[in-house]
Parts: structure tokens; sequence; C-alpha cells
């Protein structure tokens, strides 16, 4: 039997410029009529280890140390053949979540909607108990998990979003955002010249602002790591693996920025950094599965490129210099 025809793109606009779509439960955390109840063993937070947006939600959840409180469930790095874009367990025993029993993602948004016709994304909080989605806000999501379900931190967890600086880091991220999350994509998916130029200056002029920024900078707000850090990661990690080939974002390689690289390696050298990520994922979902705007598309004859060598995030960054602590957290 043939390749089932997938559906085509919907996030494209007339200008071939990609505008991903929005999320479709936001409801935020807390103990106020209408919010989502803070209860440990409550929800499964949903993720694939190749997606940048559940990645950071994963990285904060393990370093504030809520993995006993929200569990975890992987999805396969390859995109199920199947009539839709979709993410699958097909990495677990009967390709089934052992938890929530479900073997697609979409399976959580339709019991929360049952007329949901958008991308099932990740991340996704799941209620455990109902089987549905409750919150996919994966631009939230990290400052849930650092305000919202602060009882559950672990002892002396660090602050990843300190209160006098959160103005400025939301700032910060919605730039990171616009320009080099949805950047990289907004190359990767242009389906016009003009779109994908327009986009890849904006990303570069930004990776040499960070650059700039870095050069004095232990990390973005100075000694300490904050969600701006981990936002930014999430990118920095996946682009010689995987962006700079597969989205054409290829004028510099972050190993070829000397303080996004030293920087890059100080945060992958950083438990739940490099812990939580998986370069095989990576690889194999940019170079050899569908995406979401050319989602009918495959890798180049579907060879998994060899390289590039990724040992070498584990070399020595002397990033330590420029803050003169060996600690990269701030303990409140």
């Amino acid at each position: 039997m043939g390749e089932t025809k997938k559906q085509g793109p919907t996030e494209v606009d007339e200008k071939g410029k990609f505008i991903r779509q929005k999320n479709r439960f936001s409801t935020t955390f807390g103990s106020e009529a209408g919010e989502l109840p803070v209860e440990a063993g409550k929800y499964r937070l949903l993720w694939a280890a190749v997606c940048p947006w559940a990645h950071r939600s994963v990285i904060v959840r393990s370093v504030l140390g809520l993995e006993d409180v929200i569990s975890l469930g992987t999805a396969s790095p390859m995109r199920p053949n199947i009539d839709r874009v979709d993410w699958e367990f097909s990495l677990d025993k009967n390709g089934v979540d052992p938890v929530l029993g479900i073997k697609y993602i979409s399976e959580v948004y339709l019991q929360a909607d049952a007329k949901y016709e958008g991308r099932p994304t990740v991340p996704v909080i799941v209620d455990i108990a109902e089987k549905k989605a409750v919150n996919n806000d994966y631009f939230r999501l990290t400052n849930h998990f650092e305000t919202a379900w602060k009882p559950f931190h672990k002892e002396n967890a660090p602050e990843l979003y300190p209160e006098h600086l959160r103005e400025e880091i939301d700032a910060l991220s919605d730039i990171i955002f616009h320009e080099v999350n949805n950047g990289v994509y907004k190359c990767g998916f242009a389906r016009s010249q003009e779109a994908y130029e327009e986009a890849y200056d904006v990303l570069f002029i930004r990776l040499d602002e960070l650059e700039k920024r870095l050069s004095t900078h232990r990390f973005l707000f100075g000694d300490y790591i904050t969600d701006s850090d981990v936002r930014l990661y999430a990118t920095l990690v996946r682009f010689d693996v995987a962006y700079y080939a597969a989205f054409k974002t290829n004028r510099n390689r972050i190993v070829d920025f000397p303080n996004l690289w030293g920087y890059l390696r100080d945060l992958y050298q950083t438990p739940g950094f490099g812990d939580t990520t998986d370069f095989e994922a990576i690889k194999i979902h940019y170079h050899l599965s569908n995406h979401i705007a050319n989602d009918d598309q495959k890798g180049p004859n579907n060879i998994l490129p060899k390289g590039p060598d990724t040992s070498i995030f584990n070399s020595k960054h002397d990033r330590e210099a420029l803050s003169g602590k060996e600690e990269k957290f701030l303990i409140q």
C-alpha cells in the first residue's frame, strides 16, 4: 500500500509567510475560579524530544524538580503515515501511551473538544482522569511551572522567573520567539523567496545582536540562568544539527559564533538541559519525517545526515570568567 496523502498546509499566508496557529487551550493554573487546579499526579505532560516548544517545558520541569509531580509521555520523532498531521506513541509498548492508553496525541484534543480541527501540538498538559487536553499554551507553560507550581518545587529550587526581572524577561522572550524560536520556522516553511529571505535576515540580525550581548553577559540577564535562556537554548541546540540544513538557515552555524557557542555549551552542560536533549531524535525528525508546512515532503532521498559531531557540546567553554561564579542559578 502506498503512503497516505497528507492534508495541505494551512499556516501560510498569501505572501508565502508561515503563520503559526494560535493555541486552543490556554487556561492558567492556580486556585482561583476557572483556573486549573495545581495538584500533584493530576496531569501528564506530553512532548516529543524533537520539538523546541515542548523541550523547554521539560527543561523547566527537570530544573525545578517537578518530575514526580507531573508525569511525562514521549511521542515518536517520526510523524505517523496517516491522513492528518499528528504525533504517535510508537516508542511505547503496543504503540500506546502507558498512562493514558492513547495511540495519537490528537485523541486528547478531541476529548477536550470534539470539533477541534487545528494541529494537535506538543507540549500539551493532559488531565489524566479525563484524558483531555487542558493546556497547550507553550508560550506560557514554563511560566506556569515557575509560578503557580512553586509549592511543588524541589528544595532550593532555582528562580528562573524572578519578579524584579519579569517585565524584562517577557520583553526579551517575545523578541526571541518572533525572531529566533519561530524565526527558523519562518525560514524553513516559507513558500516564497521573498518570505524566506525576509525571515532569514531578521533571524541573523537578531543572532548577531545576541552574540554581542553575550560577549559581556554569561547568560542573557547576567550571572544566572532565567526563563529566557531556556527559550533561546531550545532553538540554538537544534540549529547546527537540523535548522542549518533542513530549514536553510545557513549563513552561519552556532559554532561559528564564539559567544553563542560558548553560551550554548554552558547551558548544555547544566543538569536539565543536555540530559533532556536527544540529538538523534532531532535529526530523525527534521531530516526524515514530515513537518507542518511541507507535510507531504521528506528529507532529500530519505537519508539521515551522519554529522555533525555532537560530542563537542561537552568541550570546555570558559564562560565562568564572565561572572566569576560557579553556580548558574539564583536560589531564593
